[in-house]
């Protein structure tokens, strides 16, 4: 009998954030199944976004922002392939430079020197007043996902009440390679 050795690799399995961009046919159930492949596998979506990007050729783009081990990455770019309404897969992280925004509404209430302080913070962040009363404000802050948490953590002290957040938007910085 011949012992089979596997090149098993040692070590602590590293796991990475990636963002993917998947152009499918706008229509009805395509969101649902995309989803459903993440839930049945037990992979985990931070963020997801979708528009339609081609109202003449009827495709949206969905971002989807996940994180795994570079197998755990390749099985779900290669399982999204065979999707039948998923024309193409990019993985924008490893295709090189590009640039990643989030939006958040957050609203603050505070009087007095709370209200003056929650001004100055909003101001250093460059985020916009879209909303100001007596006693609250609703700013409107974009950035990287890390910038709007940095906002928000800053704004909790000062009288945070509500945040809301559109998930990651991003684009291919070059055009070295066609991308959605």
């Amino acid at each position: 009998m011949v012992d089979i050795v596997y090149d098993i690799p040692e070590g602590k399995v590293t796991e990475a954030r990636h963002t993917l961009a998947v152009l499918v046919d706008n229509e009805f159930g395509v969101l649902a199944r995309v989803i459903g492949l993440f839930s049945g596998r037990g992979y985990n979506i931070e963020s997801l976004t979708v528009a339609e990007v081609e109202h003449d050729k009827n495709l949206s783009r969905i971002t989807i922002v996940t994180s795994g081990s570079e197998m755990v990455i390749e099985q779900i770019k290669r399982l999204l392939e065979r999707m039948v309404p998923v024309h193409k897969v990019n993985d924008l992280t490893v295709e090189g430079a590009h640039v990643e925004r989030e939006l958040a509404l957050v609203k603050v209430k505070g009087t007095g020197r709370t209200r003056v302080e929650t001004l100055k913070v909003s101001e250093a962040f460059h985020a916009r007043t879209v909303y100001a009363a007596a006693e609250s404000f609703i700013f409107e802050v974009t950035g990287t996902s890390e910038e709007v948490d940095e906002f928000i953590d800053c704004m909790r002290p000062l009288g945070l009440v509500e945040t809301v957040r559109s998930g990651v938007v991003a684009i291919a910085r070059d055009k070295k390679k066609e991308t959605l």
